[in-house]
C-alpha cells in the first residue's frame, strides 16, 4: 500500500495547479492525511448549467481533482506520476450557491493502480454526488 508522501503538503499541491482547470474551478484542498484528501469549491454563476443549477462538470472536476491530488500525495517509491483511467459519477442532488466539500477516500493504492471513492456534499452537508475514479501510476 502507497503511504502519504511527506514533500506532497497542501501548499505545493496548490502551487502545482496554477494556470490549470483546478486553479479556474477554484479548487482548494483544505486537508491531507493518510489515504485522504478533503477539498472546497466555491459556486459562482459561472459554473452553472444554462438551467441555473451546479454543472456536473463543476461536481467531477471537483471529484478528479481531488481524487488525482490525493493519489499524487500517495504515489509509491519510484513512480513519477499517474492517468485516469476510467471514473464514475452517480449525482443525488445539487447546489446554486454556497461552498462544495469534496473528501477523496482511497480504497485500493496499488503499485499499478491506485482508486480513489469521493463523497461531494453541497452547503446543507447533504451528498450531491458519489464519485470513483481508477488510476494507472505512471513509472
Amino acid at each position: 500500500m502507497s503511504t502519504l508522501r511527506p514533500e506532497i503538503t497542501i501548499d505545493a499541491l496548490h502551487e502545482r495547479q496554477q494556470g490549470r482547470l483546478p486553479e479556474l474551478l477554484g479548487f482548494r484542498a483544505v486537508a491531507l492525511e493518510q489515504g485522504t484528501l478533503r477539498a472546497e469549491l466555491d459556486v459562482r454563476s459561472n459554473l452553472l448549467a444554462p438551467n441555473g443549477f451546479l454543472h456536473a462538470a463543476t461536481v467531477i472536476g471537483l471529484a478528479d481533482t481531488a481524487c488525482g491530488y490525493a493519489c499524487f500525495a500517495h504515489l509509491p517509491a519510484g513512480a513519477k506520476n499517474f492517468t485516469t483511467i476510467e471514473l464514475k459519477s452517480n449525482f443525488l442532488g445539487t447546489a446554486r450557491e454556497g461552498t462544495l466539500t469534496a473528501v477523496a477516500t482511497g480504497v485500493h493504492l496499488g503499485r499499478s493502480t491506485q482508486i480513489w471513492d469521493a463523497t461531494v456534499s453541497g452547503p446543507d452537508g447533504k451528498t450531491i454526488a458519489l464519485f470513483r475514479c481508477t488510476q494507472m501510476i505512471l513509472y
